[in-house]
């Protein structure tokens, strides 16, 4: 019986994309650890910089299941798991086979090489989605193999290649995604739409944004505040996208510490960010359409309101679907065989 590898892929993919505009500056990473009876034993993903990569994690989680020592589970830091597992694994790792949507990272920066970790806990087999272009982290299938461990690449490429597109665009120039929240009927207007779950959502992704655009009526209309107080963290830069230049300053975003707003007639201003945001209705949707990578939405199961979400002739691939809390969270981007056969 051979391991079916794109099941096993999917499970990490589909892990990684709930983290998908968390991680920045790093990619989000999926990664699931199979027993050798093609049991699961552990699926994780990478949740914010800083903290321990997808393999790591998956890699900590398994070592509970199969010893039942809850020492690891106390372990935060990965420089730490990195050490316990390499003290205490005891060869229990010789059978499992590993799946990463991306390939392990093979150097050492704020946390210890992936790559590193996985060879010498002596893994069997190592499947791999796409391969890492970061020159700095590149080249663990190559260690991997080096040390004797069987390495597949290309599992599921396409779709692993578009969960760490955001991190490809960042080192080519910066990436932009439009959300935005609808009830089953389109409408956007009359007050708060989404549940609190995807609100949080919203605000830790502004938490890590450079930038966030938004449009002048928005504002005035709105009076929002677009910061990230639902998870304590530090507010978007915010450009405001309008001809006319006067606003009352008494609006709530205008007066969140730490944080620059511009207001401008053009999109110039998102070159001198990496990470963007863009925020608004159906005019701003059209306005940005030719600097959006990735759309974001939240479709809430309510009805009301009367202003709708429409645009014109436009066809999107879903990436992803996710359910968070009552409201469906969708990932898409610009169908491109449709935009070349207009």
């Amino acid at each position: 019986m051979e391991i079916n590898s794109n099941f096993f892929m999917s499970l990490a993919l589909k892990e990684a994309w709930k983290y998908q505009g968390l991680t920045y500056p790093n990619p989000a990473v999926g990664c699931t650890l199979v027993g050798a009876n093609f049991e699961l034993l552990a699926l994780a993903a990478h949740q914010k910089a800083g903290n321990p990569h997808a393999e790591v994690l998956a890699l900590q989680s398994a070592y509970f299941k199969l010893t039942k020592n809850e020492t690891i589970l106390h372990l935060t830091a990965s420089s730490d798991i990195h050490t316990f597992l390499l003290e205490n694994h005891k060869n229990i790792f010789k059978d499992t086979v590993l799946f990463t949507t991306l390939e392990p990272c093979a150097h050492e920066g704020k946390t210890p090489s992936c790559a590193s970790l996985i060879a010498q806990l002596g893994i069997k087999k190592v499947y791999i989605g796409s391969r890492d272009l970061n020159e700095e982290a590149a080249n663990g299938a190559k260690r991997l193999v080096s040390c004797g461990i069987e390495v597949e690449m290309g599992i599921l490429r396409e779709e692993c290649e578009a969960l760490i597109q955001p991190f490809i665009k960042w080192r080519e120039r910066n990436f932009v995604f439009f959300k935005w929240a609808q009830r089953l009927n389109g409408t956007i207007d009359g007050g708060i739409i989404s549940s609190f779950a995807s609100r949080k959502n919203v605000h830790a992704m502004r938490a890590v944004c450079d930038l966030l655009v938004i449009g002048g009526n928005t504002v005035r209309t709105d009076r929002p505040t677009l910061d990230a107080r639902l998870v304590n963290a530090k507010a978007p830069d915010i450009l405001i996208l309008s001809r006319e230049k006067d606003f009352d300053r008494t609006i709530p975003l205008f007066s969140v510490a730490n944080r620059k707003v511009m207001i401008s007639e053009s999109l110039e201003g998102c070159k001198e960010y990496k990470n963007i945001m863009i925020e608004g209705s159906s005019k701003m949707f059209e306005l940005t359409r030719d600097i959006v990578d990735y759309y974001l939405c939240y479709l809430v199961p309510t009805f009301g309101g009367r202003d709708m979400f429409t645009f014109g002739d436009e066809k999107l691939n879903i990436l992803n679907v996710l359910q968070v809390d009552e409201d469906i969270m969708i990932w898409m981007k610009k169908d491109e065989d449709y935009e070349h056969s207009k």
